[in-house]
């Protein structure tokens, strides 16, 4: 049970870091390109909830590295504690920004036609931003799932 794809100091799990943070950054890049996000306060805090996500996944990305050169065992029942809590609260925040985010665009490009009446808007930008936001949560989720499995196995 403890030979999961995606479990810390493996290759899988350095791929699926990398999606997290690779994604991440695209998010927050694509959201900071579009002119006026900062007037809508979801927009900034999915860019809050994405840099976050950014520096966890790379010092985890880094953990893996270091594991992978030095043939070091992660799985150590303290370590992947700490890795659940982490998975899981930047899983919930990225969920939380990436679902706000997304109210907002429903809002203004379907309910209130904002997006159509207001051509200067970057819409497919915000709309791209919070794509990219739901697949870094989906990494993150499968993350955080094959952690607590680990942990499980390892108590």
């Amino acid at each position: 049970m403890k030979n999961l794809v995606g479990r810390p100091g493996s290759v899988s799990g350095l791929i699926l870091r990398l999606g997290q943070c690779a994604f991440a950054a695209a998010a927050i890049g694509v959201m900071v390109s579009a002119f006026g996000f900062a007037r809508f306060t979801a927009f900034c805090y999915l860019i809050a909830s994405m840099g976050l996500q950014v520096l966890w996944s790379f010092g985890l990305a880094c953990l893996d590295i270091y594991a992978l050169t030095r043939k070091r065992d992660l799985q150590n029942p303290v370590l992947v504690s700490l890795f659940v809590v982490g998975d899981w609260v930047t899983a919930t925040l990225t969920l939380a920004a990436a679902c706000s985010s997304a109210g907002i665009m429903v809002l203004y490009s379907r309910d209130l036609a904002f997006c159509k009446h207001n051509p200067h808007l970057p819409c497919n930008k915000f709309q791209m931003s919070i794509a990219f936001a739901f697949i870094t949560w989906a990494f993150t989720a499968i993350s955080s799932h094959v952690m607590f499995w680990i942990l499980l196995a390892s108590v």
